[in-house]
């Protein structure tokens, strides 16, 4: 019966914490929002994460979290569905490659023999 109840108590823990996880844009959230969403990292490892951003520029997977002194795969694989990437928005909300895109210089023809 005891084992009963512990397995009904995790079921409920589990499905509670499915429905309320939030998400965090790895790249674009400050260090508050980082320990608030991300099980397992407080507010040192948040301001690692955003100092290491800063330093290295956007990730690009969630795996680069691990890059991040004192994060490990462990934690990133407990975040997994928590962590988003999208890049940060530029020029009035276009996205950073199409802004790029637009400004690139066009590639030179190149001369046949």
């Amino acid at each position: 019966m005891k084992s009963f109840v512990h397995a009904i108590v995790l079921s409920l823990l589990f499905a509670a914490q499915a429905f309320a996880a939030d998400k965090v844009n790895i790249n674009t959230a400050d260090a508050a929002t980082l320990d608030r969403v991300l099980v397992g990292v407080g507010p040192s490892k948040a301001a690692a994460i955003v100092e290491y951003r800063k330093a290295n520029g956007p990730f690009k997977s969630a795996e680069e979290l691990a890059m991040v002194k004192g994060i490990g795969l462990k934690t990133v694989e407990l975040n997994r569905d928590r962590i988003e990437l999208r890049a940060a928005a530029t020029q009035a909300g276009k996205p950073a490659a199409a802004a790029a895109a637009g400004t690139a210089a066009k590639p030179k023809p190149v001369a046949r023999r």
